[in-house]
C-alpha cells in the first residue's frame, strides 16, 4: 500500500499508520509529512529523534513529532527536610524572560539565610466515583456500609498493586448520589492510574454486594483532578508540602533591596486582601504556578495538574530581626515513575536532582522531590515579593524578558 496516497483519499486514517507501519517512528514521521502537505507549511522544526516505539501506548498517540523548551537552572538551593537535604539545582524549563533569573536570586536568597526547612504533611493521591441508588435512604445506607467495610475494600483496592495502598473511602451523600473520594498512597508514582484501577476493583466489590446500586462514572470530579477545588485545599491531594525560612533584615535589604515590613505590605494587599477580594480559589501567592509548571515540565510530571498542584498561601511577616516566609502547598502532585518521567531530558532532570526512578524504601524518592518543589517555590516567592516591595519588577521583565530592553 502506498501509505502517503492512502492517506489523500482519505482510505487510511492519520491514528492507524503505527498499526500498519508496525513503526511508530516511521508513523511518526509519514503524518507529519502528510500534515505539511496538506497545510503548505514547514513542520520540520517539529522532528525528533525521541524513542516514538516506546512513546506510543504510552504516553502520546497520533505524533509528528516534538516541542523543544529552553530549560535554564536556578540554585543551589538549600533545603532543609526530611527526604531533602543539602543543594540542588533545579531545572526549570520555561518561555518566559525573567524567571530562572528570579527563582535563582530567591535561591540565593534562601542558602544566605542558612536553608528552607521544609516538610510533607500528608501523603494520598485521590479518586473519587459517584453510584445512583434508587433513593436518599439507599445512598445514607450505602455510606454507612463502606465506613463499616473499609478494610474490605481496602482488600479489593491492593489486588490491583503492590505499589499502592488505600488508606480511606470517604462517602459524600448528594440525594441518591453518593461520592466515594478514595485516598491511596502510591509509591514513588504521581499514582493517578493506579488508583484509578484500585477504585475500580472497589466499585466492582461494592456494586456486587449492593446490585440496586449503580456505577455512574469512575470519576465524579470530588477527586479532584485538574481543577480548582476547595476540597483539595482544605483536604489536600498528592503531597501536601509547606517550606519557610527566616531571612536576616541586612539580607533582605542589601540582597532583596527593600524591607521586611514592604514585603509585609506587598503580601498584605496583593496576596490576601487582592485574592480574597478577587474571590481566588488556593491562589494566596505571588506566582507558584510559575515554579510548579516550569518544574513539572522539566521532569515529565503531567502538566495539568499544575492547576491544584500550585495551590499555595504564601505567608510574610516583618519582625525587628528580619522577615519570615512560608508557603504551603496543600495538593502537589508529584512522582518519580511513571508518566513522563522516563523520557530522556525529562529523566536526566531528575538525576540531576538526585530523585529519579524508585526510592528506597518505596516512595522516598517522590517525596524528596516534592520537598525540594516546595523549596523552589519559597525562592520564587520571596524573589517576586521583594521585586514588587522595591519596585523592579518591570524592570526585570524589560531587561530579561522583551529582548534586552526592546519596547516592542
Amino acid at each position: 500500500m502506498d501509505v502517503e496516497e492512502a492517506l489523500e483519499r482519505g482510505e487510511l486514517a492519520l491514528h492507524k499508520l503505527d498499526e500498519v507501519l508496525g513503526d511508530s517512528v516511521a508513523a511518526t514521521e509519514a503524518r507529519r509529512r502528510f500534515l505539511e502537505k496538506k497545510s503548505g507549511k514547514d513542520l520540520s522544526a517539529l522532528r525528533s529523534d525521541l524513542p516514538f516505539n516506546e512513546i506510543v501506548g504510552r504516553n502520546c498517540e497520533n505524533t509528528i513529532g516534538a516541542v523543544s523548551l529552553p530549560v535554564g537552572v536556578a540554585g543551589p538551593l538549600r533545603v532543609e527536610g526530611r527526604y531533602a537535604r543539602g543543594e540542588f539545582y533545579i531545572p526549570l524549563a520555561t518561555t518566559e524572560g525573567a524567571l530562572v533569573a528570579s527563582v535563582n536570586r530567591g535561591c540565593s536568597v534562601i542558602r544566605e539565610a542558612g536553608g528552607a526547612s521544609v516538610s510533607v504533611l500528608y501523603d494520598g493521591m485521590t479518586r473519587a466515583p459517584v453510584l445512583e441508588t434508587p433513593s436518599l435512604r439507599h445512598s445514607a445506607q450505602l455510606a454507612e456500609w463502606v465506613k463499616r467495610e473499609e478494610q474490605r475494600l481496602r482488600e479489593a483496592f491492593g489486588e490491583t498493586t503492590r505499589h499502592g495502598e488505600l488508606v480511606s473511602v470517604s462517602p459524600f451523600v448528594v440525594g441518591r448520589h453518593l461520592f466515594l473520594r478514595m485516598t491511596a498512597r502510591t509509591g514513588d508514582a504521581m499514582g493517578m492510574n493506579m488508583v484509578t484501577r484500585g477504585a475500580e476493583r472497589v466499585v466492582e466489590e461494592i456494586v456486587k454486594t449492593h446490585p440496586w446500586a449503580r456505577h455512574i462514572a469512575l470519576s465524579g470530579n470530588l477527586c479532584t483532578d485538574k481543577k480548582a477545588a476547595a476540597v483539595d485545599w482544605i483536604l489536600g491531594r498528592g503531597k501536601s508540602v509547606t517550606a519557610e525560612v527566616r531571612m536576616p533584615r541586612e539580607l533582605v535589604e542589601t540582597k532583596l533591596k527593600t524591607t521586611p515590613e514592604d514585603m509585609a505590605r506587598v503580601a498584605l494587599a496583593k496576596l490576601y486582601l487582592g485574592s480574597a477580594r478577587a474571590g481566588v480559589i488556593g491562589g494566596f501567592n505571588a506566582h507558584a504556578a510559575n515554579v510548579v509548571a516550569a518544574v513539572f515540565i522539566a521532569t515529565g510530571q503531567d502538566p495539568a495538574q499544575v492547576v491544584e498542584s500550585s495551590f499555595c498561601l504564601t505567608l510574610v511577616e516583618a519582625g525587628e530581626e528580619g522577615a519570615y516566609v512560608s508557603v504551603t502547598l496543600p495538593s502537589l502532585e508529584v512522582g518519580t515513575v511513571g508518566g513522563g518521567t522516563w523520557l530522556p531530558a525529562q529523566r536526566a532532570a531528575l538525576e540531576m536532582l538526585g530523585v529519579a526512578g524508585p526510592g528506597d524504601p518505596s516512595g522516598t524518592n517522590a517525596l524528596k522531590f516534592a520537598e525540594i518543589v516546595a523549596g523552589a517555590v519559597l525562592a520564587g516567592e520571596i524573589s517576586l515579593i521583594g521585586a514588587l516591595a522595591a519596585h523592579h519588577l518591570a524592570r526585570a521583565h524589560v531587561r530579561l524578558g522583551r529582548g534586552g530592553g526592546s519596547k516592542a
